[in-house]
């Protein structure tokens, strides 16, 4: 399996880096392993000093936003959408144990993380323009077609994983108690991009590893180092 960006996206948004980290064993996650409070904190006190909108990492993606044709308040990439809810109620939903420590990082670097069941995707993802025959199942359960030319998380079969970049996953691959070979991905674009990336990485590692997870493959992908290759669930590494 992979996943990969485009050369498109590339092409665009030369400064994108990312991280792709697989982990296994997210059936088993250790519950009681999962404390963010501290980092909550942390980052409460970092919404008290400069709103959200002000952090280069979101700014860089609102620019991102703008460029594809979306109105950026209208469309908030994942990290922004959790800082405003965070801000405005003073609390973070639970969900999942990796889910939950995921976005308490994500929240923290301001930099969107997006976390894929990879029993539900085809062959891999690709993150590519949208033809438009692409389904995206929502939380509601139902589907949608992307607009063509809009940026999506697209596996072999056609299904759109996420819409409009890093602005909404779908419920196809969605992590669930039962899910065990979970893709991680975290995605900058500002100026220090690949240090802030590599940091997010190695604290991801390590929340893994409390919580019980063994990460099996991982790579930062850059303009030299596009793709992750990576064992299909159900295969042991």
């Amino acid at each position: 399996m992979f996943f990969h960006h485009a050369d498109e996206i590339w092409e665009k948004f030369p400064s994108l880096r990312a991280a792709a980290i697989v982990v296994r064993g997210v059936s088993g996650a250790k519950k009681e392993a999962v404390d963010i409070d501290a980092m909550l904190a942390d980052t409460a006190g970092r919404l008290r000093t400069a709103p959200e909108s002000e952090w280069p990492s979101i700014q860089a993606w609102r620019q991102a936003y703008a460029a594809m044709g979306f109105k950026p308040t209208q469309y908030r990439c994942a990290a922004e959408a959790l800082l405003r809810r965070y801000r405005k109620d003073g609390a973070l939903p639970r969900f999942h144990p990796l889910v939950d420590v995921l976005n308490a990082e994500s929240m923290n670097a301001g930099i969107p993380i997006a976390a894929f069941d990879v029993a539900h995707i085809a062959d891999g993802i690709t993150v590519r323009a949208a033809v438009g025959d692409e389904v995206h199942t929502t939380f509601k359960g139902e589907s949608e077609h992307p607009v063509p030319g809009e940026i999506v998380f697209a596996d072999a079969a056609g299904q759109a994983h996420s819409r409009r970049w890093v602005y909404r996953q779908g419920a196809a691959s969605v992590v669930r108690d039962r899910s065990d070979v979970v893709l991680i991905v975290a995605e900058a674009l500002h100026e220090d991009a690949m240090a802030d990336v590599t940091a997010l990485c190695a604290r991801l590692r390590d929340r893994a590893s409390e919580l019980g997870l063994s990460v099996t493959e991982e790579t930062l992908l850059t303009p030299e180092n596009r793709q992750l290759e990576f064992a299909p669930a159900g295969v042991t590494v």
